[in-house]
């Protein structure tokens, strides 16, 4: 088995069009495809997918779209004869109101979406691609690596009470089924800060006034979560503000988020005496 998070009925020998934001993700992705020689195609996005990763395919494989071509995407996707498509990586939330470009199609998207969030934008844009006969495939797939485990990750033994970590997933989860954000920041049973649009790293850097010692971070799936465009994260930039701001614990939902650079991020939270503990939904 290739990867726990692929299709039953996938097939390697077809084509996986990579649809990259910004940042490390799609970068590990591409990897992982590549190892196991499978033949792929970039759509890569001006001023956020990096160039690192766009240099590494032919001009012939690949297309560089302003944010909000909608149309264009889905005309790369038909002449890649791409099988499959893979969305990996962020999109800047601002790009929302500010340095969007839609094209005619993405008009007509947006026009027809009560709600505008990421969850109903990406949903409606994963329903244009299928409509055309390309299966999105979960964005975890090839990365089980990656991914969190139940547990204690980094630490000898708990030196948060498990009590306060309850608390802090209930909510955590509680945010997420309403659709506000994924991630809140806790402090013995108190809320300290809650992730809105802004994004994770920015709801940690409003913690720094605190700077008290016994605080969490969680972080936490949706009820309903569709890994085909929205996986939570965890990575090195978050764990330097964590450390920035003095959280020393971060709790992970086990098996439904990724640790980007796995290894290297694990290493640099014991140097930074950083506790990362995983949870399971069951747990609270």
């Amino acid at each position: 088995m290739l990867s726990r998070f692929l299709l039953a009925t996938y097939d390697p020998q077809q084509t996986v069009a990579l649809i990259a934001g910004c940042g490390r993700y799609p970068i590990l992705t591409a990897n992982a495809f590549r190892a196991h020689y499978i033949a792929l195609k970039l759509i890569a996005f001006q001023n956020e997918t990096a160039s690192a990763l766009i240099d590494t395919f032919d001009v012939a494989d690949r297309v560089i779209l302003k944010v909000g071509q909608l149309g264009h995407m889905l005309k790369a996707l038909k002449n890649f004869k791409a099988r499959y498509a893979l969305m990996a990586g962020q999109i800047t939330p601002k790009r929302l109101f500010r340095g969007l470009h839609p094209d005619l199609k993405a008009i007509r998207l947006l026009a027809s979406l009560r709600e505008k969030n990421a969850e109903t934008l990406f949903g409606a844009i994963a329903t244009e691609i299928e409509r055309r006969g390309v299966t999105l495939l979960d964005a975890r797939s090839l990365l089980d690596p990656e991914i969190a485990h139940a547990g204690l990750i980094v630490g000898k033994r708990l030196k948060e009470e498990q009590c306060y970590i309850d608390h802090g997933i209930r909510i955590a989860k509680e945010i997420a089924r309403l659709d506000i954000g994924q991630s809140v920041v806790v402090r013995n049973g108190t809320v300290l800060a809650v992730e809105a649009f802004e994004g994770t790293d920015a709801m940690l850097s409003r913690v720094a006034e605190f700077k008290s010692a016994h605080t969490l971070f969680v972080k936490a799936s949706k009820p309903n979560q569709d890994y085909r465009f929205d996986v939570p994260v965890f990575g090195r930039q978050t764990l330097e503000i964590m450390s920035q701001v003095g959280i020393g614990f971060v709790a992970l939902e086990a098996d439904r988020t990724l640790i980007l650079d796995k290894q290297e991020v694990l290493a640099e939270a014991r140097r930074r005496k950083i506790q990362i503990y995983g949870y399971t939904c069951d747990e609270v």
